[in-house]
């Protein structure tokens, strides 16, 4: 869905150029990490991860006290196991290939199977995307110097649901795929953006407005694409795709996002001194011995694969890109390196907590087990904080 980013203006005003001057130059290998905000947004994200984490794996078909979730979480019969550690992450055919165990796995208690094989890897997963989808979208504002840019600016969520809805309706057999399908829609999309957009180069406007245009042709093609679906089965799995959704999620999911998260994540951090020196302006990051065009698409590169990433496993979750990065700027500063450690903290508990309120929201509500997409809790949480900071911020995403 590409409504997010067709709310962009300009560039970004807030982002305090000086400041990212004086500490792009930072050397020091680790004393930023000790920064006392960057270590208090730390400390409070793993503790509402941690809880709402507990409350997420309390709660099912089978229900159990927050007490016995615990224990099954720290069971040691699996973090003392490296055998079954990695047959959760890895899968067992690869564990017994690592291990050259052949024989049957030590027993499990029945909530520790539960907790363990259904429900921590939904929490796992949420972990991931939150992850990727902050990091993502604080790139993609450095890069465009727009501070109301997200992960889908440039196309990304567009050119992705696009080729769900195309798959799920007219290539149904190819549904197994779907993931990767996902991932590479957005890569497609975020590729053709910046083809219209350069023009003896690219400037941070025109890949603005190239997304835009993009996103909203992208967005009617899967309007339309809705009226050829007569099964309404592919209709609802359509919907939950492009809303973002995490109900059903397994360690398939986490092993299918996790290194590519790793390789996104890396690079991000690898990359923050660029991303600071982005901010002051073209002439200044040139003059400074910068390549302008290579970094801006090589960063491009590592926000739509944060977002791939995302978008693989949950389908397109909105405006978590989009105000965790503000959040943690007002929290830890401007300094890149500190404000990608903290979207690696504050993106997961956003996405954590909005889906302990995806699953349990309608039983409080309304007395039913339904479950609503995790999407549409990030956008219920989203709008008011999005409208909050142009009500605090009078020039919010001026040029």
């Amino acid at each position: 869905m590409s409504g997010e980013g067709s709310t962009v203006g300009g560039g970004g005003s807030s982002i305090d150029g000086e400041t990212a001057r004086r500490r792009s130059t930072d050397r020091s290998p680790i004393g930023w990490l000790l920064d006392a905000k960057l270590v208090v947004v730390a400390l409070s994200s793993l503790a509402v991860i941690v809880a709402a984490g507990l409350v997420q794996v309390s709660f099912g078909a089978y229900s159990m006290t927050v007490g016995q979730a615990w224990r099954a979480v720290l069971d040691p019969a699996v973090l003392l196991d490296p055998r079954w550690l990695l047959n959760f992450v890895v899968g067992e055919g690869l564990m017994r290939a690592v291990t050259g165990f052949q024989g049957e796995l030590p027993q499990l208690t029945h909530e520790t199977l539960i907790v363990w094989n259904i429900r921590l890897p939904r929490v796992l997963v949420g972990v991931l995307v939150g992850a990727n989808l902050a990091v993502s979208g604080a790139i993609f504002q450095a890069v465009t110097r727009n501070e109301l840019a997200s992960p889908f600016i440039l196309g990304v969520s567009s050119g992705a649901g696009l080729t769900i809805l195309l798959t799920l309706v007219v290539f149904g057999s190819l549904s197994a795929f779907l993931p990767l399908i996902a991932a590479l829609g957005g890569s497609i999309a975020f590729l053709i953006v910046y083809a219209i957009a350069w023009k003896n180069g690219t400037s941070p406007v025109r890949l603005v407005l190239a997304g835009v245009i993009v996103g909203t042709v992208f967005s009617s093609l899967q309007t339309a694409l809705f009226f050829f679906a007569d099964d309404i089965g592919v209709v609802q799995s359509a919907i939950a795709w492009t809303t973002g959704s995490l109900t059903g999620t397994d360690w398939e999911q986490v092993r299918l996002a996790l290194p590519w998260s790793f390789v996104a994540v890396t690079l991000s951090i690898a990359g923050a001194r660029q991303l600071n020196l982005l901010l002051l302006g073209e002439g200044t990051a040139k003059a400074l011995g910068m390549s302008i065009e290579r970094v801006r698409f090589a960063l491009s590169g590592v926000a739509v694969l944060a977002a791939a990433a995302s978008i693989a496993v949950a389908g397109i979750v909105g405006f978590v890109g989009l105000i965790v990065p503000h959040m943690v700027r007002n929290l830890v500063g401007t300094d890149y390196k500190r404000l990608i450690v903290g979207c690696l903290f504050v993106g997961p508990a956003l996405m954590v907590a909005a889906d302990v309120g995806a699953r349990l929201g309608m039983s409080v509500i309304a007395g039913t087990d339904a479950q609503i997409p995790v999407g549409i809790v990030t956008g219920l949480v989203g709008g008011p904080y999005f409208l909050y900071l142009m009500r605090k911020q009078q020039h919010m995403g001026e040029i």
